[in-house]
């Protein structure tokens, strides 16, 4: 048996679209919303089976890894995200760049030798790795009308991963990679299914038009809180707003807060882009945070804490702004 462990978002989806596309497999997918990072706690393994793991914390699996090991499972494991100790072990092959110009779809297009550089591209733009994408781009001669359409479809992926649950999304993250799955570019996917891609569009741009309309909960010159209202259009477009927040406001970092399912805040933060680091550092201070150094969250913080973690959020990156 052979299973494909994914994040929910643009990267984890257009990573093994790349990997399917080379070499077909008949696996079970096991994915979610792009928070839900701790995959291999929902995968069951017997001696002999197979892993294919793609864009999740090996730090935050990294119990379960050597579980699975011991049992006698051979796992391929590639990502972007801080790793922690990485144990040596004949059936285990990684592939794991922190570098914060990559992403795993871009590390899986550097393993297939620029195969499918159209997937790639539009997972790079999904990560708000705007830069990486266009280099890239550049050497597949893609630019215009045609570059554009790569970008948004990465935004629209991204954003369909955020939320609660499933229920908040337009689509399942295996259900949209199904679907993605049966176009060799993403071109075919544009032109090939209208209806799941402006559906995406559509929602996109009717929840970034309500987040739009939020004034700042709290605004310095290092950085910004935006508190989105208890509703689905929150939950969902928390992570693609906080791109377009850094993207607009380079020099600042940016905290997005949506209402999670316990009653807390689940936050999207994003370092400024002039200076693409901290937000690891920052959110791991806290019980549920993590990430990577551009862009990390955390998935609670007790509505009690909030006064205190813009305290320490403009500290820390007032802190930063002084040093630069």
């Amino acid at each position: 048996m052979h299973y494909d462990v994914f994040n929910g978002d643009a990267d984890g989806i257009c990573a093994l679209i790349q990997l399917r596309l080379d070499k077909p497999v008949n696996s079970t997918l096991v994915t979610g919303i792009k928070r839900d990072i701790q995959l291999l706690d929902k995968v069951t393994v017997s001696p002999g089976d197979s892993l294919t793991v793609l864009d999740i914390s090996f730090e935050k699996n990294s119990q379960r890894v050597k579980e699975i090991l011991s049992i006698g499972v051979s796992i391929f494991y590639v990502d972007h995200h801080l790793p922690g100790d990485i144990p040596d072990h004949p059936q285990l092959q990684t592939l794991i760049d922190t570098d914060n110009a990559i992403c795993t779809s871009l590390l899986v297009n550097q393993h297939l030798n620029n195969k499918y550089p159209f997937w790639a591209i539009t997972a790079a733009f999904g990560d708000n790795l705007n830069q990486s994408a266009e280099v890239l781009a550049a050497k597949v001669s893609i630019s215009g009308d045609k570059l554009e359409s790569l970008k948004n479809l990465g935004i629209y992926i991204n954003y369909n991963g955020y939320g609660s649950s499933i229920d908040d999304l337009h689509f399942a993250p295996d259900m949209l990679y199904r679907e993605m799955m049966k176009y060799e570019t993403p071109f075919d996917f544009i032109s090939g299914n209208r209806i799941a891609f402006e559906k995406l569009e559509n929602g996109y741009k009717q929840d970034m038009t309500s987040a739009e309309s939020i004034k700042p909960e709290f605004e310095s010159d290092a950085a910004g809180v935006y508190l989105l209202p208890d509703a689905a259009w929150s939950r969902r477009v928390s992570g693609v707003y906080g791109n377009h927040l850094a993207n607009l406001n380079p020099k600042k970092a940016h905290a997005v807060l949506s209402v999670n399912k316990d009653g807390g805040y689940l936050i999207s933060v994003r370092a400024p882009l002039n200076n693409k680091v901290g937000a690891d550092e920052f959110c791991s201070q806290f019980a549920t945070g993590g990430g990577r150094k551009s862009a990390a969250g955390i998935n609670h913080l007790p509505k009690d804490e909030l006064s205190a973690f813009i305290d320490k959020f403009n500290k820390f990156y007032s802190a930063r702004v002084l040093r630069a």
